[in-house]
């Protein structure tokens, strides 16, 4: 069940999240921190409330776009995640293997990998016994 927010803790967060973007976690006590750093917020309990959605709203950035905030911010995010190469490549190389087929393939994608070659095993088909209730056809 969702939470009711009123209009000045949404366009609190917000703004917030467009003028501190880089300051920011996913984390509710160090933005809480942040917060009540570069905000002046009457009371605690808005404070918490502020901070607890703009936590909501990064861990949404995080995963697409957000109704109501800066493209900026929500392109800057989406270049990061498409510039993030990993240290170790999820296809293991050393351990590829394939038919002719396969190698056919990547000659003429201009691959000059070397992949041993497995041999296709032909498995005989198992004849299907008919359905109780069934008449074997004659």
């Amino acid at each position: 069940m969702g939470r009711v927010r009123n209009k000045t803790v949404k366009k609190a967060a917000k703004v917030l999240i467009e003028k501190y973007y880089m300051k920011l976690t996913s984390d509710f006590h160090f933005n809480k921190k942040i917060l009540s750093e570069v905000g002046q917020v009457p009371s605690k309990k808005l404070r918490n409330k502020i901070a607890g959605f703009a936590t909501h709203l990064l861990k949404r950035i995080q995963t697409g776009s957000v109704k109501g905030i800066s493209l900026k911010i929500q392109e800057e995010e989406r270049e990061r995640r498409l510039d993030y190469v990993p240290e170790k490549s999820s296809v293991d190389i050393d351990n590829l293997r394939g038919d002719q087929d396969v190698k056919r393939m990547l000659e003429k994608a201009g691959l000059e990998i070397d992949i041993p070659i497995d041999e296709p095993v032909v498995e005989e088909k198992q004849q299907k016994q008919p359905r109780r209730g069934q008449r074997r056809q004659q």
